[in-house]
């Protein structure tokens, strides 16, 4: 059963759709910063349009820019006037505004062939805490905030025929530990969600990939005591894209998690809930 896992590169080859055709247009829900952030220039390296969505002004028009810089860089040869980096401000927990603002979203860039779902929260909690509110939020954002704009993707792509949907889950979900259990159910929601759509949305051409990074260095994880394999948003974010690319269902970032997950899933509850972790 280990070989099984440390054959993960071979297994993630199979478990794939056809290569997608070069995306055009992009949208990324949460990038501000972090693997967001790395994404975008990723994108932006590949001469893709990208609408950027978060609610920090300044950081989402610096990213842009630097994703400008990043474009004429790549592409010294050709100045692709019709690549666009378009920056929205947006609150994701304000689901009615997402209708409209993906119509629009996707009017401005010319079209759209990728969607990827990367906000998230995940406040820090204390082993005796039990906050509502704190919970509530977490579910507002990565799981409600989800839902509203990964429809929208979803009808779109589905009409079309084709399209690209990534959602920024978490390796965190993939068991009820005793840390942040909000957070933990919030990405275990997202993962099936994400495989829900997928079954519908396949017999479609549409692919849905699950992305289950591990611990990226990024401003969340900063505080987390757990810094196993920690990863940089920018290998991060080139191994989600060619995850997108290949339509990879599921894929650990780095690949080692998955060799974790499957001994999570293997120990009995019994043992399970006396880890301290």
């Amino acid at each position: 059963m280990w070989a099984f896992s440390f054959a993960t590169p071979f297994i993630d080859s199979l478990f794939t759709n056809p290569m997608s055709k070069n995306w055009k247009h992009a949208i990324v829900i949460g990038a501000s910063g972090g693997i967001g952030e790395a994404l975008v220039y990723e994108l932006a390296k590949q001469g893709v349009s990208v609408g950027l969505i978060a609610r920090r002004k300044d950081e989402l028009a610096r990213v842009a820019s630097e994703a400008q810089k990043l474009l004429k860089g790549t592409h010294a040869s050709d100045s692709r006037p019709t690549v666009k980096f378009l920056t929205f401000v947006h609150d994701v927990t304000h689901y009615s505004e997402v209708p409209a603002l993906f119509q629009e979203i996707t009017k401005q860039l010319g079209g759209l062939d990728l969607v990827i779902y990367n906000s998230g929260i995940m406040p820090l909690v204390a082993p005796d805490e039990f906050n509502f509110e704190k919970d509530k939020s977490i579910i507002d954002v990565n799981v409600l905030g989800a839902f509203a704009w990964l429809n929208e993707a979803a009808m779109r792509f589905k009409n079309a025929g084709s399209g690209t949907i990534v959602g920024i889950s978490s390796i965190a979900g993939e068991r009820g530990r005793r840390g942040m259990p909000a957070y933990m159910t919030s990405k275990a929601a997202l993962t099936t969600y994400l495989e829900s759509l997928r079954n519908r949305l396949s017999q479609f051409g549409v692919k849905v990939v699950t992305i289950k990074p591990g611990v990226i260095d990024t401003p969340m994880s900063k505080d987390s005591p757990n810094k196993l394999w920690l990863y940089s948003p920018e290998d991060a974010a080139r191994e989600i894209i060619n995850a997108a690319h290949r339509g990879v269902t599921v894929k650990y970032v780095p690949w080692k998690w998955r060799m974790v997950s499957f001994v999570l899933h293997c120990l009995p509850s019994f043992i399970f809930r006396r880890l301290n972790f």
